[in-house]
């Protein structure tokens, strides 16, 4: 039987159970791409690893097992796994938005994504809050300069090297070279700017930026705090002494330094590092140093400016020149550091407080000048010696002259009071590149005002001199006090503003004093003897004359025991003039004329200056010490007042250095 006819025997069709090509087909199975296929196990391999590392409940803190270990503290590789797993969690959901926005497998990876924040939010405080010791603003500003001597590359880059979580062998080798705690310090930078990249670019930014500003202010407040820093009222700080104001003054002078040089360079340099690359990042990165060290910036830098306000006398000020050279000095960095527009008000602060310290400065000035004006004249020196006002005013000027840089700057605009050319000229040219803010003046504009201060003090030494009822006695002061303010100047930096010319001139004004005062207060003695010593004169004259010498002798070493020349140089000079003077004529005569004479001779040549030995050395208060005092600037800061340097030799002159004015 054919085969066909057997299949019609044996299969007939029934009506239950139609043909097999009569049933409808099924459903076609779904298709899966490569990219759905990658997408998948995107998913799969972050699902795995975010729950296994997912150590904390959704609402807490506290880890869920006791033996977990933070992310980053562990092996190395388990952490960039995760990184990596993240961003292709991420990956897989920019798909499946575009393909298939409803998907449960969406809503699965965004429940994923969810977690993995928090988790790298725990552990990117986790790294802060550890690494706290090596994230300090000294270990990264030291790291900044190892970088730098190394290469020419900028260090704010220095920490980006790395695109990705680096083993620890990889670190150990890319860090050969550098101490420890500098490579704790760019492990952790790597660490955190590998969990800032993450999370800024899955779009949890925000978070990312709130932690690390949160526990890197409370860094920066706590160093400033440490460093005397305080928020203080205009109010408070006009009510408190000198004394407290000068002490604040001295903590802020080393505050400004290493808060400039280390705090906010070492923020700056962590903050362009943990938010640096691309245009958002670098955007978070000026916004995050903005807030973290804006407040303490501003406080600090606030705070010249409230003291430039309070109450001025002169004494204040050389802490007033302190701080400005302070400000001046830093201002390049300052303007570096907080270049970014949102810092643009401490930039701001730090030029006002500047500009208000430069009016004190000048303010100060002219009151210094009005209180030498106002000095009183009838005070005079027993003894004819230096005067307070002149001690005083040298003393207060020499050390004014360690400032000129900073003065260059200030008197720039300052009105100048007209003296002949001749009195300031100054052959010293001055370095005004020494400041950030020097202005081109000439070189004689320091030199001229300091050089009117001191022929101030001149007019006012003229009158106190006219006070005294001998001549003589007016000759001495006025040399003395030239004298002191000759070698004041020549021995400090004063020599170097007023110059050779300057010092000569008045040393030649020295001089001339002296002869006038030894013509004056000697031409009586010198005028007992005949003009012409080796003249006959009868043995009656003989007596006369050497009766008149003996007279006028003693009287004048009487009178002149009570006067003083305080310098030893000066005093051995001038008694050395007059002792030759009268022995070269009282010698001439008395060999010519002593035979017959005996019973009126009291002195022989050689006794003259024996009997001179005495005079000049008067009492001068031990209180002020010696002419010339050879403090130096060093010492005369380090020393925290400038009390030392201007009392030393004005303590009984009733000019106290602090707190009351010349005069008052």
């Amino acid at each position: 039987m054919p085969r066909k006819g057997m299949r019609s025997i044996f299969f007939k069709p029934s009506p239950n159970n139609p043909p097999r090509h009569s049933l409808p087909p099924p459903p076609p199975s779904p298709l899966r791409t490569f990219s759905d296929t990658l997408m998948q196990e995107n998913i799969h391999t972050a699902e795995s690893l975010i729950t296994k590392w997912d150590f904390y409940d959704n609402n807490s803190v506290n880890p869920r097992h006791s033996n977990s270990t933070p992310l980053f503290s562990g092996t190395r590789q388990h952490a960039k796994q995760y990184i990596n797993a993240v961003k292709g969690l991420q990956s897989a959901m920019k798909y499946l938005v575009a393909q298939e926005p409803s998907s449960a497998d969406l809503l699965r990876a965004q429940s994923l994504m969810q977690i993995a924040m928090k988790t790298l939010e725990r552990e990117f405080h986790q790294i802060l809050k550890a690494n706290r010791d090596y994230l300090d603003p000294e270990t990264v500003s030291n790291h900044s300069e190892t970088v730098s001597n190394r290469s020419s590359t900028d260090f704010r880059n220095s920490f980006s090297d790395f695109d990705e979580i680096v083993s620890d062998d990889e670190f150990r080798l890319a860090g050969e070279g550098v101490a420890d705690a500098e490579r704790a310090s760019m492990l952790a930078v790597n660490d955190l700017k590998a969990v800032a990249d993450c999370m800024i670019s899955t779009g949890y930014g925000r978070e990312c930026v709130k932690i690390y500003v949160l526990v890197r202010k409370s860094i920066v407040d706590e160093a400033l705090y440490n460093l005397g820093v305080e928020q203080l009222s205009f109010s408070r700080l006009q009510k408190m002494d000198w004394e407290v104001v000068e002490l604040k003054i001295k903590h802020w002078l080393n505050a400004v330094k290493v808060a400039v040089g280390t705090l906010f360079n070492g923020e700056r340099i962590l903050c362009d590092s943990v938010f640096a690359a691309t245009a958002p990042e670098k955007r978070i990165a000026e916004s995050s140093f903005a807030e973290i060290v804006r407040d303490g910036a501003m406080m600090l830098l606030g705070f010249p400016e409230m003291v430039a306000k309070c109450k001025k006398t002169p004494e204040k000020m050389f802490k007033t020149l302190d701080m400005y050279e302070a400000i001046s000095e830093n201002w390049p960095q300052i303007e570096s550091i907080f270049s970014f527009e949102s810092t643009a008000n401490v930039r701001t602060q730090a030029v006002t407080s500047l500009v208000k310290l430069g009016d004190a400065v000048r303010t100060m000035l002219s009151d210094f000048e009005s209180a030498i004006q106002k000095e009183p004249c009838k005070t005079t020196t027993p003894g004819g010696g230096v005067h307070p006002l002149t001690r005083y005013v040298l003393n207060y000027l020499s050390l004014l002259a360690d400032y000129s840089s900073v003065l260059v700057d200030i008197i720039a605009d300052y009105p100048q009071s007209p003296l002949p050319e001749s009195f300031y000229r100054s052959t010293i040219h001055e370095d005004s590149t020494s400041s950030s803010f020097s202005s081109t003046l000439p070189p004689s504009a320091i030199s001229e005002r300091i050089a009117w201060l001191i022929l101030v003090v001149f007019c006012k030494l003229d009158v106190k001199a006219e006070r005294y009822k001998d001549v003589a006695l007016s000759y001495l002061f006025l040399a003395n006090n030239m004298h002191y303010v000759v070698e004041k100047v020549r021995k400090s930096n004063l020599g170097f503003l007023l110059g050779e010319e300057w010092l000569a001139k008045h040393e030649a004004k020295t001089k001339e004093y002296v002869a006038k005062y030894e013509r004056v207060g000697w031409s009586t003695v010198l005028a007992s003897l005949p003009e012409n010593p080796s003249a006959d004169i009868t043995a009656e004259q003989a007596k006369a004359c050497f009766v008149s010498f003996n007279a006028a002798f003693h009287e004048a070493c009487a009178k002149q025991s009570g006067w003083i020349v305080p310098d030893p140089e000066l005093r051995d000079e001038i008694k050395g003039s007059i002792t030759w003077k009268l022995v070269s004529k009282y010698g001439e005569f008395y060999e010519k004329n002593r035979v017959g004479s005996d019973s009126v001779l009291r002195f022989v040549p050689e006794d003259i200056g024996n009997q001179l030995s005495d005079i000049l050395c008067g009492i001068e208060d031990s209180s002020r010490g010696s002419s010339h005092p050879s403090t130096t600037r060093s010492s005369r800061r380090s020393n925290g007042s400038v009390d030392a340097a201007l009392s030393e030799e004005t303590s009984s002159s009733g000019l106290r250095p602090s707190g009351k004015r010349i005069g008052t």
